[in-house]
Parts: structure tokens; C-alpha cells; sequence
């Protein structure tokens, strides 16, 4: 999902580019979807938020929030949500009924107003991760050598994705749910469009301070596939199922680059940095696997979805020193001068 923003490719694609895109995934966010649990239909819950908003939600004089819960844009409807929300889950665990979500969410515990405390740690700590990445490549890369600019755009998208995961995971919200879902495609797409010019090192021969034609019909092609993306899901059918299709599918592609790198890298040359990628590979395939057996969550804040974000951590700066190694082994093998 990626325009690149490297001399070369600003030139060709123009900032003009980069800008519409950017607009077009801003002004996108703000139409509505519904989501819909077995707990929103609970007569308890139900019965639980008409009390609470008819009592409490006087349109004349609505019951006060803390300044806290104010500034992260609760109100008095979505205030009484959370307490019957929280209330309902009380009364069956104590019964010994299963817990359930709303809206599509678990019922976690709040604190400080912030929905999903584990998620937002773990998603602050990714994008930190792509904090460090930008300094890294701004020591190890030098300013001549092609992929830098675009290794440090990666690393710049990577700390916006997170910061948007942040945001929706701090209060859910038809637009930071966009933000989170739009930033997250962008990095998935942006890593399968790197990819290739990693592993096969389309430097144009002579210069080597741009890249060779097809990269820029294969950058053409991304930007078109994240357009094209973002519209269905926007004007035509919000589709958590494709959504995650879409992501799962473009992670495959580039796995299957990674371990193809891995496999023949290792074969010709015996470097044994080569298996880092496809380690990183299966390490974020068993970590994707806890998307897929979700669980109430742990102290009523610690869910799967959030040991996901864990997961992710570290094999961040794991990808950006293997990319560091792989440039030394490029400059020290002469490959570059061929």
C-alpha cells in the first residue's frame, strides 16, 4: 500500500500522488457501519442501557463525565453502555453463564477511559519498535544507496499504522476503526511491495541511485490494489471477512518471497543470517493463529487480539537489522558493482 518517497519515484509519481491518496483515506473514514454480538441482544443488556439513558441522559441536564473520559469523547449514552456492558458480564460469570461481546468487542476493563489497555500498550511498543527503525537506517544506510528512502518511508507508515492501532484501541470509533484497519493495510501491502526489491536488487546498472522500470509499474500496482481496497470497503460493503481475506492473502505472497529468499540465499551463499526472514515468517504465522482462537479476555483486559500486538514486537527490529546485515553483506560481496 505503498507510494514510495525516494527521489526517483516522487519525479515519476509526483507528491501530488501521495497527497490525493492520503486525502481520499482521511475523508473515508466517516461512514457509518453497524456491528451487532449476541450480547447486544441480551434482554438484560438491553433493558440495563434504556434504564441507564432514560435516567441519566436527560438531553435538558445529562448526568456530568470526569474530564478524562470527556477528552476521549465519552458521553453519556456511550457511558452507560460501558456500565451495563460491564454490569451484565458481572452477573453472568456470577451465575456461571459464558461471557460475551458487544458490539463486536469483549467487554474489557476501562482505565482512564481507555477501552483495550493492553492493546494500546502493545501498539504503542510496535510503533516505538519503528521509532528505533528509523534511526537505524539513518546510521547503517548510507544516503546513496536506493533502498534507503524506502526503507525509512516503510519504517515512517509503520509508526502511523501503529499510532492509528493506538488510537482505535484507546476508543473505537467509526473513524479510528477506519484509521486502524486503512494504516494496517497500507503496512501489509508495503511489505509485500519492499519485498522484491530486496530480493532481487532492481538497482538500474550504471547509477545505482534508482531503480529499474519495473518497480515502478509494481509500486503503480499497489497503489491501485490499496485504492481499490479502501473503495470497496468504504462505498461499496464494509466486509470483515474480506477484509481479513485480503490482508491474510497479501501476507501469503510475501511469506512465500521470504522463504523463497531464505532457501536460496542460504543454498548459494551460506549466510546464516538468511534464515532470519523465514524465521520471522513462521513466527508471524503461529502469532496470527491467536486471531483465530479468541478467548474472553484475562483479567477483563488481556484478549487475544492483544497478545497478537505482543506478538509482533519484536520481530520488527528483528526484519530491520536482518536488512542491515544483508546491506553490508551487498557492499562487502560486491554485488552491487556487478
Amino acid at each position: 500500500m505503498r507510494l514510495l518517497q525516494s527521489s526517483s519515484l516522487s519525479g515519476r509519481w509526483g507528491t501530488g500522488t501521495v497527497v490525493v491518496s492520503l486525502v481520499f483515506v482521511v475523508l473515508s473514514v466517516f461512514a457509518p457501519i453497524c456491528a451487532a454480538s449476541i450480547g447486544d441482544e441480551l434482554p438484560e443488556f438491553t433493558h440495563c442501557l434504556e434504564s441507564c439513558t432514560r435516567q441519566e441522559c436527560d438531553i435538558k441536564s445529562p448526568k456530568p463525565l470526569p474530564l478524562h473520559l470527556r477528552v476521549l469523547f465519552w458521553n453519556c449514552p456511550s457511558e452507560c453502555d460501558y456500565v451495563c456492558q460491564r454490569a451484565v458480564t458481572r452477573e453472568r460469570i456470577a451465575i456461571g453463564e459464558s461471557v460475551e461481546q458487544f458490539h463486536g468487542k469483549w467487554p474489557f476493563y476501562r482505565v482512564m477511559g481507555v477501552q483495550e489497555p493492553f492493546s494500546v500498550l502493545f501498539s504503542i511498543l510496535n510503533g516505538a519498535q519503528f521509532y528505533h527503525a528509523v534511526n537505524l537506517i539513518r546510521t547503517e544506510f548510507p544516503t546513496s544507496y536506493p533502498l534507503r528512502k524506502v526503507h525509512l518511508f516503510g519504517a515512517y507508515l509503520g509508526m502511523v499504522a501503529w499510532f492509528f492501532s493506538t488510537v482505535f484501541h484507546t476508543r473505537d470509533s467509526i473513524a479510528t476503526e477506519r484509521l486502524d484497519y486503512f494504516g494496517a493495510g497500507a503496512l501489509v501491502l508495503f511489505n509485500l511491495f519492499y519485498a522484491p526489491l530486496v530480493i532481487f536488487r532492481p538497482f538500474n546498472r550504471g547509477s545505482r541511485q534508482g531503480f529499474d522500470a519495473w518497480v515502478y509499474f509494481w509500486g503503480f500496482v499497489c497503489a491501485v490494489a490499496y485504492a481499490c481496497h479502501v473503495g470497496f470497503l468504504q462505498f461499496v460493503r464494509w466486509d470483515y471477512t474480506y477484509n481479513m481475506a485480503a490482508n491474510v492473502v497479501v501476507g501469503l505472497c510475501q511469506n512465500f518471497l521470504w522463504v523463497y529468499y531464505t532457501i536460496t540465499r542460504y543454498d548459494r551463499e551460506k549466510r546464516p543470517w538468511a534464515f532470519w526472514p523465514g524465521f520471522i515468517v513462521i513466527w508471524m504465522t503461529l502469532s496470527m493463529s491467536l486471531e483465530l482462537l479468541d478467548f474472553p479476555p484475562l483479567f477483563d483486559a488481556l484478549d487475544a487480539h492483544a497478545l497478537w500486538h505482543a506478538a509482533t514486537i519484536m520481530p520488527i527490529m528483528w526484519m530491520y537489522r536482518f536488512l542491515v546485515l544483508e546491506f553490508r553483506d551487498d557492499i562487502y560481496g560486491r554485488r552491487l558493482k556487478m
